[in-house]
This record gives structure tokens, C-alpha cells and sequence, in this order.
């Protein structure tokens, strides 16, 4: 099972192939578009592994983007006390939902592929893991 580390919105993600993740929102807005991470900075699989220093040159991985949405709110509420100052706000913060397709090592071969599927299964998987977010 080959996996990466990859860099991404100031945040680390190992990932594998088919994996979908949630990842800060990207620029690109249109779904179903292929994204490339170039920041990768480690990958290898149960025997062996690259490092990077601090990142591999040359090693990417290609996704595939789902969706972009909106996490629900998040309330900030703040209160001084005996001054009659409250201030309530709402924060939702943005993010893309992606499917990481393909490993690539620093010499270019692919080290993990995923198997293609099909729409309708990405949205019944993402739909029960909404759901169990909600029941947390």
C-alpha cells in the first residue's frame, strides 16, 4: 500500500490512492477538475521510503476535484461582563472535498493508481460521511 505526505493549505496529509480527504479550498472552482500537488514530502510504501528535504523533486500526486463547500458554523460569541457588550458572530469555513488518483515517485513511474468510480458512489460515500459528522 504506497502512501504520500503531501502539502497543502499550510497543512500535511498523508494520503493513498482512492483516498477522498478534505483539504482547504482550492482557486479552482469547477468540479470534476484534475489537480496536482508538487508539494510532496515523503511517500513510499510498507518497505521502503523516500524522504524529502525538504521536499522529493520531481514526485507528485494527481487528484481529482470532487467539491467545494462550506463546513457549518461555527460560533464566536464573546461577552465582557457587567458592561452590557456582547458580540456574536458566525464563521464557515470553506473547503474542497478531493480523490487522490495517482501516486507518482521522483523518477516519474506511478507508484499507486485508484480505481475508477463512479459518480454515484462518490456521492452515497460522502453523504454517510456528512452524516456521521452530524451525529458527532
Amino acid at each position: 500500500m504506497s502512501y504520500a505526505v503531501i502539502q497543502t493549505g499550510g497543512k500535511q496529509y498523508k494520503v493513498s490512492a482512492g483516498e477522498i480527504i478534505k483539504i482547504e479550498k482550492l482557486a479552482e472552482s469547477n468540479p470534476a477538475t484534475k489537480v496536482e500537488f508538487n508539494e510532496i514530502l515523503a511517500y513510499g510504501d510498507d518497505k521502503s521510503i523516500e524522504l524529502g528535504a525538504p521536499t522529493v523533486d520531481g514526485a507528485k500526486v494527481e487528484a481529482e476535484l470532487l467539491k467545494n463547500g462550506k463546513e457549518r458554523t461555527v460560533l464566536i460569541f464573546k461577552k465582557r461582563r457587567r458592561k452590557n457588550s456582547r458580540r456574536k458572530n458566525g464563521h464557515r469555513q470553506q473547503y474542497s472535498l478531493i480523490r487522490i488518483n495517482k501516486i507518482f515517485s521522483k523518477d516519474g513511474k506511478v507508484l499507486s493508481e485508484a480505481e475508477k468510480m463512479k459518480k454515484s458512489e462518490v456521492v452515497v460515500k460522502e453523504a454517510e460521511k456528512e452524516k456521521t459528522e452530524v451525529s458527532k
